[in-house]
């Protein structure tokens, strides 16, 4: 099941604020997964984001807050879709890819939540959602193509794909769950979930990996932001928003990741490629703009949900 937002106008000060604090968050995550790798492996990586995230819920109150157990079943999904699966793929993309090609990249969330969205909510998107994603796809592709002249990047790309389309189907999952039963007690029980899943491969990973103190610095400020706090700020948006509109969120991300690459890591930037993150950052406004209609999933017990910050 999947749900459109509760606050149906154009993007707020506090949707901007909430949009904009994840996205660049997010940028800054490919940046601490290059660091990782380092000396991590990309099972080790995933594990401590996880671990570090799921630390960082634990110590606030209301995530604590009881779900029912007709909860348990998505929120293990979210905790899959949204965390294990897609944190492993990054990191080991990043082994063949540069982190600011992997971070435009995933811009392209957007076009698999919309899709997604239609076929769950059997809604085409609108008019506006189609030119805002035809807009942000021509950016991707305008930030994309300076990195894709090496065939040994395909592996990369693919698996960053392949991410991607997990995430647009998590988001859609995750609307209904925050609107339910609010961000923080979704979020933290998925990373537990999640954290469960990864801790096999995350253990035979150790053994395969070094010690080194930047690497695990990035660690954990990939789990405590990227995981943790941007996570929230996300599932919190989705929930006032919807799925689709939420989305847009991705479209920070390359501009971040694309700078950061190039200021920190020496990664090469073509002018075509900045270009691409001006239009990516518009298709995000344009699609902001779209007013949602009152559309609005029950809760399993035939209530209408709340939102819920």
């Amino acid at each position: 099941m999947t749900a459109e937002g509760t606050h149906m106008g154009a993007f707020g000060s506090r949707e901007w604020g909430l949009m904009l604090f994840a996205g660049i968050t997010w940028g800054a995550s490919f940046l601490f997964i290059a660091e990782g790798l380092v000396a991590f492996e990309p099972g080790l990586i995933a594990t401590l984001r996880i671990f570090f995230g799921a630390l960082t819920l634990t110590f606030v109150k209301k995530a604590r807050a009881p779900l029912p157990r007709e909860a348990l079943r998505p929120v293990v999904a979210l905790g899959f879709l949204w965390m294990a699966f897609p944190f492993f793929l990054f990191a080991v993309a990043e082994q063949n890819i540069t982190s600011a090609l992997a971070g435009m990249l995933n811009g392209a969330v957007p076009i698999f939540a919309v899709t997604i969205a239609a076929i769950m909510l059997r809604k085409a998107p609108s008019r506006l959602q189609l030119a805002g994603l035809a807009i942000g796809t021509t950016g991707l592709i305008l930030m994309g193509l300076p990195s894709l002249d090496s065939v040994s990047s395909a592996v990369g790309v693919l698996l960053v794909l392949v991410a991607l389309a997990s995430y647009g189907l998590s988001i859609n999952i995750a609307a209904p769950l925050q609107q339910n039963y609010g961000a923080l007690p979704v979020l933290w029980r998925s990373q537990i979930a999640a954290l469960v899943m990864s801790l096999p491969l995350g253990g035979y990973a150790l053994t395969q990996s070094s010690f080194a103190f930047v690497p695990l610095l990035a660690m954990i400020a990939l789990g405590v932001g990227g995981t943790a706090l941007a996570f929230v700020a996300m599932t919190t948006l989705i929930g006032r928003v919807g799925g689709s509109r939420a989305s847009v969120t991705i479209y920070i991300t390359p501009p971040v990741a694309l700078f950061l690459g190039w200021v920190l890591r020496d990664d090469s930037v073509a002018p075509i490629a900045i270009v691409g993150s001006a239009v990516a950052i518009l298709a995000a406004w344009v699609v902001s703009r779209e007013k949602a209609k009152p559309q609005i999933a029950s809760s399993g017990d035939g209530r209408r949900p709340e939102s819920q910050t």
